[in-house]
């Protein structure tokens, strides 16, 4: 029988020893190489589950921008006053673009004879909001003057809310699954946000919509991270950005869905506000049948029975042969049946050595991205605007930035890479923050002339670019987390960058809590942030047209590149021996030792 055998025993290894065939290497944990394009890779079925991880990120986007309508600031009129002030019609009582007319915390006046202390004085008030709707939470309750800090708390508890069920959600999403996580949060958001619209007091409203943030945080994360693990490298991006798009098209929308829930029978406007903003999620019902647990995540936990059933139906759907093109993973499947599921959780993340670091600079990222983004918001604010102007122009504002910085991205990140576009925006976010708070401060220091006309407009131009990539920092950062995070802690680890995010958001309700008193120094901090920021990104690895890491040994193997080709780094370390016979001491040297240089 002629072959390589016979060719073997011609010529025997060397010491007596018989070579051990290598074992096939192993197709399963390849999910992105061998799994999924023997399934027939990013095909029609995936392509479907991906369109409906997208309708819910509109309902998404609704809600986490309903405060700016249920707990905006009304306008107040004197309607009795307690002394010998005539009727009187003021500003807002919390208008944050008017520091000189707000209230503290507590609900006393900034000066005591300003016009907010008369109409807080006032025996009766009549309030009327700016915004779409004709009640609100303020109007309702008449949370203003020494009930103001209510307001602060109901804004504090959708963010805290958040914050804790990205946590918890995450680690749940790693251990159960999924799906569980996507269909328990679509229920319990559909219980507590009808409630909230029932609520009796603000108590009752702020305790509501804090589980309610909860559960739109357990969605928001588990859609994310089954829309990452559906598709192949080269559309896991493109993808997450039409679910951006379409979060920022319902904050676009918001407004026009307020106005139409103005004009209601009873006057309880907000309320039905809050119920056609939470109805359409009944539309996700059905996924506890049309929504598959995510593939990825069975074959990282060794569910296999599980994987075989679902492998079957997905080649199914996507109309492919399994005896021809998938014969070698069902083949290896069928041996791995007899293991049990090993799941994991983000504390084994402190075990490793570099993924780890790489998710706390995510962290910080994240962090700083939305927490400087309040800091350009406050500074774009005109404290001389009318009340609706400014509420309507800066809401407006701040939507069509997201747009643009979702515009930008995608070119960006297809140019430059994960890891330099997110250094790229990081660096102009420090620039813009650098330039708002040296420049003007230069500016109206030494030129008294121009610091009222180009004060003004540099801090809104500043305030715009700054607004612009920090949005970018915050949203490329979730994403790079999502890619670089081993399948079986990718909820975790992307919960804790999404938390970290919203203590970022916390910033905003926190200054308005103590009156925008050490707002400066709020910036001066987020500033250093971003310069620490620029030098820890650049220990991060590129992920772009990578696999997804799948365990823990993955995700430490995912380091970052050398700046040096492969082969160039070879010749450094490469020794050379170089002939020295012909160099000859010197005269100095030969003295010092007592050599003449003679020879005998």
């Amino acid at each position: 029988m002629a072959g390589s055998r016979p060719e073997a025993q011609d010529h025997p290894p060397e010491n007596g020893f018989t070579p051990l065939e290598r074992p096939a290497p192993r197709l399963l944990p390849h999910i992105d190489g061998c799994v999924l394009p023997s399934l027939g890779g990013f095909g029609r079925h995936q392509k479907q589950l991906v369109v409906l991880t997208w309708i819910p990120a509109l309902f998404i986007g609704f809600s986490q921008f309903s405060d700016h309508f249920l707990l905006a600031q009304p306008n107040g009129t004197c309607v009795s006053p307690a002394g010998n002030h005539s009727n009187w019609t003021g500003p807002p009582l919390l208008a944050s673009g008017a520091p000189a007319l707000q209230l503290r915390a507590n609900g006393t006046a900034e000066e005591p004879g300003d016009s907010a202390g008369l109409l807080c004085a006032c025996e009766e008030r009549r309030l009327e909001l700016q915004t779409g709707l004709l009640q609100n939470v303020v109007t309702k309750w008449h949370l203003v003057c020494d009930s103001a800090w209510k307001v602060h708390i109901a804004k504090f508890s959708l963010l805290v809310g958040s914050i804790f069920g990205y946590l918890v959600m995450g680690v749940m999403a790693d251990w159960f699954g999924r799906h569980p996580v996507l269909i328990l949060s679509a229920l319990f958001m559909l219980v507590f946000g009808l409630s909230v619209a029932f609520s009796v007091n603000v108590t009752m409203f702020s305790t509501l919509r804090f589980f309610e943030g909860f559960c739109l945080a357990g969605l928001a994360l588990s859609l994310y991270v089954l829309r990452i693990e559906l598709c192949l490298p080269g559309w896991r991006f493109s993808m997450t950005m039409v679910a951006s798009f379409l979060k920022v098209g319902g904050q676009l929308l918001m407004p026009g869905v307020a106005t139409l829930c103005r004009h209601w029978p009873n006057g309880d406007d907000w309320q039905v506000l809050q119920i056609v903003i939470i109805s359409p999620f009944v539309l996700m019902l059905p996924y506890v049948w049309i929504f598959p647990e995510s593939l990825r995540w069975l074959l990282a936990t060794q569910h296999y029975k599980r994987s075989k059933a679902m492998m079957l139906r997905i080649a199914r759907k996507n109309q492919v042969d399994m005896t021809t093109e998938a014969s070698g993973v069902l083949a290896e499947l069928e041996q791995e049946l007899h293991k049990k599921p090993q799941r994991s959780c983000i504390v084994k993340m402190m075990s490793t050595r570099n993924l780890w670091k790489n998710i706390v600079v995510l962290c910080v990222n994240s962090l700083t991205g939305y927490g400087i983004h309040h800091c350009f918001a406050r500074s774009m604010m005109d404290p001389e605007a009318q009340p609706t102007a400014l509420c309507h122009t800066d809401y407006y504002t701040m939507a069509g930035i997201a747009v643009a910085t979702c515009l930008a991205l995608c070119p960006a990140v297809g140019l430059m890479g994960r890891r330099g576009g997110l250094l790229t925006f990081m660096i102009i976010t420090a620039l813009a923050s650098l330039l708002q708070l040296g420049l003007l401060n230069l500016i109206g220091k030494y030129s008294l002339l121009l610091r009222d006309t180009l004060n003004r407009k540099f801090s809104v131009a500043f305030s715009i670019i700054g607004m612009f990539s920090s949005h970018a920092v915050s949203t490329l950062s979730i994403f790079f987390c999502a890619e670089i995070t081993p399948t079986v802690i990718r909820g975790g680890g992307l919960g804790l960058v999404l938390a970290s995010a919203g203590f970022g958001m916390l910033t905003a309700p926190i200054m308005e809590l103590h009156n925008q008193k050490g707002y400066f120094l709020h910036h001066v901090i987020f500033a250093c942030c971003t310069l620490l920021c620029i030098i820890c990104l650049l220990l991060l690895p590129e992920p772009r047209g990578q696999p997804l890491p799948e365990s823990l040994a993955d995700g430490e193997t995912f380091t970052r590149q050398t700046l040096l080709h492969p082969g160039e780094q070879h010749l450094l370390l490469v020794k050379y021996e170089r002939d020295y016979s012909r160099v000859h001491d010197t005269p100095l040297h030969l003295t010092a030792t007592g050599d003449n240089g003679i020879e005998s």
